[in-house]
């Protein structure tokens, strides 16, 4: 499929917006469009979506194997073209090698067969910013690589001056961005908002698209596409571990990556959204209570007078599995305190204290080895994932559930918690290994 991969020299360059924009003015055009993320980004799929209306899936070469990867290349079905995001800085990857890979934006555009379109802001320089790109060019040179989209260039005398370094290194300009300040997504302490939560996002989308017609080739984004065949052997998607599953879903709970509700919905599951925040209770026949990540601590004191919600998590776990992920996780512990040291209590199911006043950073993929089972996998399965949290453990008193590791093999102390019939995790689950 063809399709090109948005990245560039380091975050906050403005690829989101170029992402953004791209989609929504192809889409505009009646261009089949189909999103992609490299990386174990939960926040910018859901954007994604909202700009072309396709579901966007996330791309690992660290965490997903060659089967799952092929899956989700084949999830473009009968979209016309592909557009993937980068994470971070196009070579940003882990620095010991994984399962497949370490996790770059090259990485997923080199498997993919996506030339790279570079994002690259030249605030603070003209004809230098042409060694930059030409050192990420020929950094990797078996990676295809489209050529650049200058961005926040000043005035004309600075664009034609930063074209003349480009047109210097042979390096082919796609387009300039002048600088605007009303470009910027608003942003919370684990990136972009949610976009359920942006207050006119279906507007700035819009002003996003226009401006990349505006100042973009995108005749010549679509020209440089390329991509190899679709994948047709022995793909799947992940397996489901319940056949009825009630998800938290709201602003509280919203981080599940798309690739696993997909799974569970093609293996047949039948997916039964509440609202933890609007005191709902999961339904009566749920096989399985499923707690994502999100913003617990930023609801800590609704979700702490959540009453119905709370005693009806408490019945369902008398006789069948509930699981948390991060803030899920939080959310089923005994307490939470918020940045201002306020104490909530939570659904006690687990020991779990958590702390957001004591603010730590937490970030990077992680390997568990389940010592414990957990819905849809046995004890003794290896599973891969990704932390991001700024939260801390204050108390931890149950069984861990599993050995957890970084992607260098060290040892992290967050290895989850089991107590009876409830599992909870810091870690998304991404996928399990290979057996």
């Amino acid at each position: 499929m063809k399709g090109v991969m948005i990245s560039a020299p380091s975050s906050g360059t403005g690829k989101t917006t170029v992402m953004l924009g791209l989609l929504r003015a192809l889409a505009d055009r009646g261009i089949k469009v189909q999103p992609f993320k490299s990386g174990p980004d939960y926040i910018d799929p859901a954007f994604h979506r909202a700009a072309c209306g396709r579901a966007s899936f996330n791309l690992d070469t660290w965490a997903m194997d060659g089967s799952l990867l092929d899956a989700l290349a084949g999830e473009a079905g009968d979209a016309d073209f592909c557009i993937g995001e980068g994470s971070m800085g196009l070579y940003d990857g882990v620095a010991t090698k994984g399962q497949t890979g370490f996790g770059s934006s090259a990485e997923t555009a080199l498997r993919m067969g996506w030339p790279v379109v570079l994002v690259v802001d030249v605030g603070g320089q003209a004809q230098s910013a042409a060694a930059t790109a030409m050192g990420f060019r020929d950094y990797m040179p078996e990676l295809p690589f489209a050529g650049v989209i200058l961005n926040r260039c000043a005035s004309p005398r600075h664009e034609r001056l930063t074209r003349l370094g480009m047109e210097r290194a042979g390096i082919k300009v796609l387009g300039v961005l002048p600088r605007r300040g009303d470009l910027a997504l608003p942003e919370r302490h684990l990136g972009l908002v949610q976009a359920v939560e942006h207050p006119d996002l279906d507007a700035a989308i819009a002003g996003y698209a226009d401006f990349l017609r505006d100042h973009v080739d995108l005749d010549a984004i679509l020209e440089a596409g390329r991509g190899h065949p679709r994948p047709t052997q022995n793909a799947h998607l992940p397996k489901s571990p319940a056949q009825r599953i009630a998800l938290a879903q709201d602003a509280a709970f919203s981080f599940t990556y798309p690739h696993i509700l997909k799974g569970w919905q093609e293996a047949g599951a039948e997916i039964m959204p509440f609202s933890p925040l609007a005191d709902e209770a999961p339904a009566m026949n749920a096989d399985l209570v499923w707690l994502p990540g999100g913003y617990p601590e930023l609801h800590a004191g609704r979700l702490a007078a959540a009453e119905r919600f709370r005693a009806a998590l408490r019945k369902h776990a008398e006789t069948k599995p509930v699981h948390g992920e991060c803030g899920g996780y939080m959310a089923l512990g005994e307490a939470l305190t918020d940045k201002d040291g306020a104490t909530h209590r939570m659904a006690g199911l687990l020991g779990l204290v958590t702390s957001y006043e004591k603010r730590k950073f937490h970030l990077g993929y992680r390997r568990a080895l389940l010592s414990a089972s957990m819905p849809g996998f046995a004890a003794g399965t290896a599973l891969r994932g990704h932390e991001f949290h700024y939260s801390t453990i204050l108390e931890q008193p149950d069984a861990p559930l599993a050995a957890v590791a970084d992607a260098d093999g060290n040892a992290v102390p967050e290895t989850g918690s089991v107590r009876g019939l409830v599992s909870g995790t810091f870690f998304h689950l991404i996928t399990s290994e290979a057996s």
